[in-house]
């Protein structure tokens, strides 16, 4: 795993998105098209911002987002792909972009089946999930692309602590993800996790055994993962 440490959150995010925009020029001089999964958090805002000001040839990629809870109702607003619209999906002209509201695990998978994923884009959870597989439903050998899981106290109280939901009743119990197999497959991983409650996540990332206790470990079988972090996340990491 290489490891990126940068002094704001704006200068990892500015640092992750040169670094994605490298890679995906890499890709399309050998591919017609790049397929991408993103993910939708805060924590994704300052790549995301920087991202969309790059230099991509944006007609030449198709768009994923990785996961969606379900079951939104009045609180539609709080979906992932309306986060991703207003800060990407909508901002510049991919080829095509994939929503999964609408869609069933079924029908989302066929999707990625078609269009293999060539660079993965995600956060770490603050109980290390990655997207919506956490510690009670993550499964390193998910026979599965995407699943409907049920999130965890922990998982939902963070959606509450980014400021998604007013208190956690608000919050979704269930979602759609991809699973962990399916994002690791991608690859090129980067990952962006800037924050101070986010550091005790990145320690477990980085020292603790590779494990479903802390699912984000398995990152460290990835054989091209970068992960970007600001001086809050990194704190815990040593010299």
């Amino acid at each position: 795993m290489q490891v990126n440490i940068h002094d704001s959150r704006a200068a990892m995010g500015l640092a992750a998105a040169e670094a994605v925009a490298a890679k995906i020029a890499e890709l399309l001089a050998v591919k017609p098209w790049v397929n991408m999964v993103f993910a939708a958090a805060p924590s994704q805002e300052e790549f995301l911002a920087a991202f969309r000001q790059m230099p991509v040839e944006w007609g030449r990629i198709h768009a994923f987002h990785m996961d969606e809870y379900l079951g939104l109702g009045i609180d539609r607003h709080q979906s992932f792909g309306v986060f991703l619209d207003k800060r990407l999906f909508r901002q510049v002209p991919f080829r095509d972009v994939f929503y999964m509201e609408g869609m069933t695990a079924e029908e989302y998978s066929v999707l990625l089946s078609v269009y293999v994923t060539d660079i993965v884009c995600m956060g770490i959870g603050e109980n290390t999930h990655l997207a919506f597989n956490d510690p009670p439903s993550a499964k390193f050998d998910d026979p599965e692309l995407v699943k409907v899981v049920e999130l965890d106290t922990t998982c939902r109280q963070q959606q509450v602590n980014d400021g998604c939901f007013a208190y956690i009743e608000r919050v979704p119990t269930h979602a759609m993800t991809m699973t962990i197999p399916a994002l690791m497959a991608a690859p090129a991983a980067f990952v962006i996790v800037p924050g101070p409650r986010k550091a005790e996540a990145v320690r477990h990332t980085i020292y603790d055994a590779i494990s479903e206790r802390y699912p984000s470990t398995i990152l460290r079988q990835h054989s091209d993962v970068r992960l970007f972090l600001d001086r809050d996340s990194a704190i815990y990491l040593e010299k």
